[in-house]
């Protein structure tokens, strides 16, 4: 049976592809990491790949603001990244692979980058983020994550707060079933810490319109073995950690 292969990209201020790696590989996929340049200078070389991720990190220093500069600099492959989805293939981003989609447009392809309505800004306790958190999947349009799936997974982050420029865009998000993950609390609403960062709608993670392209906040590959979680003394009997599964689903659902 043929195996499916993944792309992890990287760039200057990129800290994430290994493990962003391992996991996909630990999930079934073949995996290539490779440089934004680098595939830049050979974009018909994305064809053999079934998945594309955007890795966590500091792209480019997070100057300007996290992931404009690589987001900035992928709105020249746009032709070839909806090419790519229309083909079948999924695109990730995790943290700051996120923040650089979010700057591309990708989830919003209808507006023009320069002017989509929703973005990523700095956590609303106005400091970096590193804890553990609870997820939920929502319903959506996304075709490998299976909604009412609840999961602990490490959030690492200072821009994380999901915001959008009106209501209208939340709505429309939620109606059009691009609201993927959420996080959760102990009552409907999520409050600090549950919510690390004060997003809008308690919103951890989205999709395009397709469900094809998603990004979220959180860090599903630091959470592959059991022990990776803070309480993994009280789980006897079990190896493997949720993000395993995260990734896991995500290969079965790119299989040529």
């Amino acid at each position: 049976m043929q195996t499916t292969q993944a792309l992890v990209l990287r760039t200057s201020g990129t800290n994430c592809e290994l493990e962003t790696a391992r996991a996909l590989e630990r999930g079934g996929a073949r995996v290539d990491v490779l440089s934004h340049r680098r595939l830049q200078d050979d974009l018909p070389s994305l064809a053999k790949y079934k998945i594309m991720v955007f890795a966590g990190g500091f792209s480019h220093g997070d100057d300007l603001a996290a992931g404009r500069v690589w987001g900035s600099d992928l709105r020249a492959m746009r032709r070839e990244l909806d090419a790519f989805v229309a083909d079948g293939g999924l695109i990730l981003g995790v943290c700051n692979g996120f923040q650089v989609l979010v700057e591309s447009g990708l989830f919003q392809p209808e507006r023009a980058p320069e002017e989509r309505t929703l973005a990523l800004y700095s956590n609303a306790s106005n400091h970096y983020e590193c804890r553990w958190v609870d997820l939920a999947v929502e319903a959506s349009v996304c075709p490998w994550l299976s909604a009412g799936w609840k999961f602990p997974v490490p959030v690492a982050h200072a821009e994380g707060r999901f915001t959008c420029t009106d209501e209208t865009t939340l709505h429309e998000l939620q109606a059009a079933g691009q609201i993927v993950l959420t996080y959760q609390g102990q009552s409907d609403s999520a409050t600090y810490p549950e919510n690390p960062n004060g997003s809008a709608g308690d919103v951890a993670g989205i999709c395009d319109p397709s469900g094809r392209v998603v990004g979220l906040m959180p860090h599903p590959e630091r959470n592959l073995e059991v022990f990776n979680r803070p309480d993994w003394t009280r789980l006897e009997g079990r190896s493997e950690g949720e993000g395993l599964r995260f990734y896991s689903d995500l290969v079965a659902a790119a299989k040529p």
